[in-house]
């Protein structure tokens, strides 16, 4: 029960005529959501099973404020790193909100919640291979959803910090680059083969 619209081909044109049926109204279709839900946990939770597929181990770097609970004792520069491997957890749970297990620290059991915008980098321990993520911006910080508590203070700036050094003076006064002159690449370092320190 199909008919071709009245009035002949109409605004479409002779070569698309569109079916109609009786049963069937139009309507105009709905536009996505712009922003959508984060994408974060859904990348976190595919490099997770990518890690374990290929044996490696998966860490997570987390950015620690009052919303996260971890030990306390292992944070430095207001960051931790956790090795989120089915060997190391229990219970793992690797969610849209949150990531929560149990894991050892110096010998006994904790409760780790970790809101997923306070990830800040998940990736493999042998190859370094993995994904960086934003710092949680200065409005999703503090309590959980669901707590309701009073804003906080100013609270002092998060993140990497910078300090200024005493650079040596350029010496014979202005040479070099303010004359002109490109200046002479660095030494490199001496001393071996550079090597990294495993800090747990």
């Amino acid at each position: 029960m199909f008919a071709a619209p009245r009035g002949g081909a109409g605004r479409l044109g002779a070569a698309r005529r569109l079916p109609v049926c009786p049963y069937l109204t139009m309507t105009t279709p709905i536009a996505p959501a712009t922003s959508g839900t984060s994408t974060r946990p859904y990348l976190i939770r595919a490099l997770h099973d990518w890690c374990t597929d290929n044996g490696f181990t998966p860490y997570i770097a987390v950015f620690v404020d009052d919303a996260v609970r971890v030990p306390k004792e292992y944070v430095k520069n207001n960051e931790i790193v956790l090795n989120v491997g089915f060997e190391a957890t229990s219970a793992l749970k690797l969610g849209n909100e949150t990531i929560e297990f149990k894991a050892r620290f110096g010998g006994s059991s904790r409760e780790i919640v970790v809101p997923i915008d306070h990830v800040i980098a998940i990736y493999a321990r042998e190859n370094g291979q993995g994904m960086a993520f934003p710092m949680p911006a200065e409005g999703q910080t503090g309590a959980p959803a669901g707590t309701t508590e009073a804003p906080v203070a100013a609270a002092p700036p998060r993140g990497p910090k910078l300090a200024l050094t005493d650079a040596p003076a350029p010496k014979g006064g202005a040479t070099g680059a303010a004359a002109g002159e490109p200046e002479p690449p660095p030494e490199p370092p001496t001393g071996g083969r550079p090597s990294l320190k495993r800090v747990k």
